[in-house]
């Protein structure tokens, strides 16, 4: 979906953005072949033959043609911790307005909005080289104020360097979080310990602690993924350490798609493993998969 840069640039209104992407999404879904997910699916779910009928929505029958079920706040309730790396990795590609972090905290905050229009809780965990705030799961309209300007906040802060420690965060997250709840990841899993098992471990702590967990991998997948850059000298730093090399890229292309190709596939292949559902997220692209990954979700949890 397009979004209508004049109107929010003015006011920085991560709010209103978040609302105008979950409205064009609901939109899509209308025209879409998914029609379990209606603007009601908040409140209804389907009729199972053999149920009692004394809950059926006669007359959202009468508009569908099928039979829902009225469902009451305590049983639509579900806890989402979103959890966002802010490491100095995640400011790439520098420079422009939608980098991975940004991308992220876009992406969270449209999934706030979805989340307060089901009447679910959500909190919010962000960390670098170690968790830097975390607030628990609520519902109430103080706690969507706070939760959006501690996004704010994210954004207009001056990032310095804070290398990745996706392990000890992950860890933190999976112990603090104390009910069992849907954790959402947003994360490039570039982390600076080069520890890999011990990585995985993190994830499978989760998972550990019956959480339902989904990864999203945000990436720049042309320039991180593909590699795509021209056939001329680029000076590139390392936004964690600081280390600069300048360099052809068709040098070191193939050696590059092949370590990345590896970790990429290993770790999509251990949250395979470990039934954590692994989502690549392209900052080039909308956020639809990302909201519709969470309906998915929250339809097998409920």
């Amino acid at each position: 979906m397009s979004i209508n840069k004049e109107l929010i640039e003015p006011f920085k209104n991560l709010e209103l953005l978040a609302k105008q992407v979950v409205e064009g999404f609901i939109t899509g879904l209308h025209k879409s072949p998914f029609h379990g997910f209606s603007v009601e699916f908040a409140e209804h779910r389907l009729y199972n033959k053999g149920e009692s009928t004394k809950h059926i929505d006669w007359k959202l029958f009468a508009r569908s043609d099928k039979l829902f079920i009225k469902r009451y706040e305590e049983e639509t309730n579900l806890r989402c911790q979103l959890v966002i790396d802010s490491s100095t990795s995640m400011n790439f590609p520098l420079g422009v307005e939608n980098n991975k972090l940004r991308f992220s905290i876009n992406a969270a905050a449209a999934l706030c909005e979805l989340l307060k229009q089901q009447r679910d809780a959500y909190g919010l965990t962000i960390f670098s080289d170690e968790i830097k705030s975390h607030y628990t799961a609520k519902s109430s309209p103080l706690h969507q104020k706070i939760i959006f300007n501690e996004l704010n906040n994210l954004i207009e802060s001056k990032n310095t360097l804070s290398k990745t420690n996706a392990i000890s965060a992950l860890n933190q997250v999976a112990e603090v979080v104390h009910k069992r709840s849907l954790i959402i990841i947003f994360s490039d899993m570039f982390d600076s310990t080069d520890d890999i098992e011990q990585l995985f471990s993190a994830l499978q702590h989760l998972k550990y602690k019956k959480h339902e967990v989904v990864l999203f991998h945000v990436v720049d997948k042309s320039k991180e993924l593909e590699f795509n850059f021209e056939n001329k000298p680029y000076h590139f730093i390392d936004l964690e350490s600081g280390e600069e090399v300048k360099l052809n890229p068709t040098q070191v292309k193939d050696a590059y798609l092949s370590q990345i190709n590896t970790f990429y596939n290993n770790l999509k292949a251990r949250c395979g493993m470990y039934k954590i559902d692994f989502i690549e997220a392209d900052i080039n692209k909308g956020f639809n998969e990302i909201l519709y990954t969470y309906l998915v979700k929250r339809a097998m949890m409920m």
